[in-house]
């Protein structure tokens, strides 16, 4: 969606909500013959109150929600730049570039990925998990968002190397 449709949807839904609030109430039927209405001072100021068309607060949470629609940034599954932290942190020193410095065939790089069953991003969080041949395992180094965001990271980072 463009960013322009969700402002526009935003603000409906904002105004939508505001009507919600702000929209003057049906006025109240007199009480029935017979019964005996008891009013105090403090019943009629709350009676007037409460048929206000407009209410201040009802409006700054309209304009609030509003800012935070068009402000809002779109968010991702996975936070990249995250994954390229861990990835700088744990992975560089034997895939610098992409390449393998173990294992020289065993790169990062797409074709690589493709050729050895890994170009997904499951295979991937598998991989970096329970490690395999000579990678060890990080699974108990790294958080469970850490190895996914490093997956996603490989995965989008493979045809670029």
């Amino acid at each position: 969606m463009s960013r322009v449709a969700s402002i526009v949807s935003g603000a409906a839904l904002v105004l939508f909500g505001a009507g919600c609030f702000v929209v003057p109430s049906m006025p109240r039927s007199a009480p029935e013959q017979g019964v005996r209405s008891v009013a105090t001072e403090s019943t009629k100021s709350f009676t007037a109150t409460e048929s206000s068309s407009w209410s201040p607060l009802a409006i700054g949470a309209a304009f609030g929600l509003l800012a935070a629609v068009v402000t809002a940034q779109p968010v991702l599954a996975a936070d990249l730049e995250n994954g390229e932290a861990v990835f700088q942190g744990n992975c560089t020193a034997c895939h610098a570039g992409g390449n393998n410095s173990i294992v020289a065939e065993k790169k990062l790089k797409k074709d690589a990925l493709v050729t050895y069953g890994k170009y997904d991003v499951g295979a991937i969080i598998k991989q970096v998990t329970n490690g395999n041949g000579s990678m060890p395992a990080f699974g108990d180094k790294l958080g469970p968002d850490d190895i996914e965001d490093v997956a996603n990271y490989v995965y989008n980072k493979a045809d670029k190397w």
